[in-house]
């Protein structure tokens, strides 16, 4: 069973090794895999090939921190809903430039990780926006002062100030969003699979077990 990721959204997915992928998806895509009585195979990936492969049946699923929004449900089907994530903005300390994230707004030079929902929020919002494959990218480029703010999922961002100490995030979020698995559209019968795997994780309070256990303690 073929999982499409990128593995550079800790807690949820990240290599301790430069190699191996671990993390909250991969826990849960291994419950699923064991359920189906399959072998779980993870192809790592940026996040928008991690998307393609699944819209072009080269993956079984994608799970990557995914968001559901309209488009995406067009060329794809999605799971229950199994994570709430604050997005939040990250900042160069003493900066100045960016003091409340009210203060993201039209202009403001934010670093996002392409294709994801905080890309598409920032660009309604008027604000020019830098992508990247990697968190760890813009973090290098918020450093030497290419950009204003990163704003990214609230438990990769935590993930991201404890690995660099001149970094840290703003007080509040700039909006709420949910995280769902994605298949092949049509692809029912896996999606149920899918969905009862998940609801029994979700039931037994198993994916709050393994988001604790990947996330860096304060």
């Amino acid at each position: 069973m073929i999982m499409a990721t990128e593995a550079g959204f800790a807690p949820y997915e990240y290599t301790e090794d430069g190699e191996n992928v671990v993390g909250v998806d991969v826990d849960i895509a291994n419950e699923i895999a064991n359920a189906m009585g399959k072998e779980l195979v993870i192809h790592n990936m940026t996040f928008d090939g991690a998307l393609m492969a699944v819209q072009q049946g080269q993956a079984d699923f994608a799970a990557a921190g995914i968001s559901v929004t309209p488009e995406r449900e067009e060329v794809m089907d999605f799971s229950i809903e199994y994570a709430t994530s604050r997005q939040v903005v990250v900042v160069l300390k003493d900066a100045g430039k960016i003091a409340s994230v009210d203060d993201v707004t039209e202009g403001t030079l934010v670093g996002v990780q392409m294709g994801t929902t905080a890309d598409g929020y920032c660009a309604d919002l008027g604000c020019e926006v830098k992508q990247y494959n990697k968190y760890a990218e813009a973090a290098m480029e918020l450093k030497n002062d290419k950009l204003d703010c990163i704003v990214m999922d609230s438990l990769p961002a935590e993930q991201l100030v404890a690995a660099n100490d001149d970094l840290e995030i703003l007080d509040g979020e700039l909006f709420t969003d949910k995280y769902a698995i994605a298949v092949q559209k049509g692809n029912t019968e896996l999606l149920d699979q899918i969905n009862e795997v998940l609801q029994t994780l979700i039931d037994e309070g198993k994916i709050d077990e393994y988001t604790l256990n990947h996330t860096i303690s304060e």
